[in-house]
């Protein structure tokens, strides 16, 4: 039988989620893994989805004799899969930020000929960008995927929007994609990217789970804001860079398998009781972390920003996010008009679809 949904489970509470309409489902190890050489069954796990709030509902499972827990761990394939689309996943919320995501698709789709699988975070999405998205993908020949996961009641919650769109960046990448997927790219959604993001999907990590940009330390005018150099941080790092949540490339095969994703949720879990803790929780989550989970620094041409990099580096940058200036605050498009020469053709591109799309629209209403 071909499954209808496949997850991953957390070592944190063995927590899973599964997608399903109403009817009766079987819950299963996937066959020919090592959770099922490690496991088996105890009896038919059947549960019948007959409601909205649906009670937790345990799989009962047992060691098979001779075997211990620790092998599906150690015996867990990292290998990255050849011949499949490169991932890319981003999230963005509000008008603005749903044409700047569609600038960087555009700009990802011009540098790079390899197929491309875009993945968004689905709950954050206007209705309106989400029936956009599939004339979107087939302008510029792309695939797409939407994705959701939801909170798990035992993790500490976020009320506000744009924190709880951070925490959706970085606590749940071990099992918000398919198991499938094993290796994913990020990209921020005012970011533009100038080169062929093939050479970033086949970099090799050192053996890391993921890698980040370090913050750029080369202009010389937000020297102040470069809150990492001093005081706390500064202790904390211990000599390590603090890394930049824009653009990283995540092994998630290696990620699953060192129960990395566990790890970050029981830090968070830890710091967030602080509400004065992790002011930009997806940067500072994966750089606290960096103790026991350590980031491969990708290079520094792989993402500049004016607001924290030198000039002299822009014009052999691959991507340029539109970091919020701290001393100017000037508003992101006009930002982009001023340093990207091609942003207004990606503009004027994505606008023209709007258009045809929505007097499409109109017709047939």
């Amino acid at each position: 039988d071909q499954p209808l949904a496949e997850t991953w489970v957390m070592r944190n509470l063995g927590y899973y989620q599964l997608y399903a309409n109403p009817g009766r489902y079987e819950i299963r190890l996937k066959p020919n893994t090592v959770g099922e050489i490690v496991y088996e069954a105890m009896g038919a796990n059947v549960v019948d989805v007959n409601k909205f709030l649906m009670p937790a509902y345990p799989v009962k499972l047992r060691l098979r004799p001779g075997k211990a827990r620790e092998l599906i761990y150690e015996q867990q394939e990292d290998d990255k899969s050849d011949g499949g689309p490169i991932h890319i996943f981003t999230v963005a919320s509000g008008h603005l930020y749903e044409q700047l995501l569609a600038i960087m698709v555009l700009s990802v789709r011009n540098h790079t000929t390899s197929r491309l699988c875009f993945w968004f975070i689905d709950q954050f999405l206007s209705p309106q960008f989400r029936e956009f998205i599939p004339r979107l993908a087939e302008e510029y020949d792309f695939e797409y995927r939407f994705v959701t996961y939801k909170w798990p009641s035992w993790l500490n919650p976020q009320s506000e929007k744009q924190r709880l769109i951070w925490a959706y960046k970085i606590l749940f990448l071990d099992v918000i994609f398919p198991p499938s997927v094993d290796r994913i790219i990020f990209i921020d959604a005012d970011q533009v990217v100038r080169a062929d993001v093939k050479e970033l999907w086949d970099m090799d990590l050192g053996g890391k789970v993921y890698g980040f940009t370090p913050m750029g330390d080369t202009n010389p005018s937000t020297e102040g804001f470069r809150f990492w150099k001093q005081g706390y941080w500064k202790n904390h790092l211990a000599g390590r860079p603090y890394h930049i949540s824009a653009l990283f490339v995540v092994d998630l095969a290696k990620f699953r398998k060192t129960g990395a994703g566990d790890t970050l949720r029981a830090v968070y879990n830890q710091l967030s009781q602080d509400p004065a803790s992790l002011a930009n929780l997806d940067q500072d989550l994966p750089n606290y972390a960096q103790h026991q989970i350590p980031i491969h620094s990708l290079p520094a041409d792989w993402l500049w920003c004016e607001t924290w990099c030198g000039e002299e580096a822009k014009e052999t940058a691959k991507t340029i996010d539109l970091c919020q200036n701290p001393l100017t605050k000037e508003p992101k498009t006009d930002m982009a008009r001023r340093i990207i020469p091609e942003w207004a053709d990606y503009w004027g591109q994505v606008q023209e679809l709007i258009t045809k799309v929505k007097a499409e629209r109109d017709e047939e209403a």
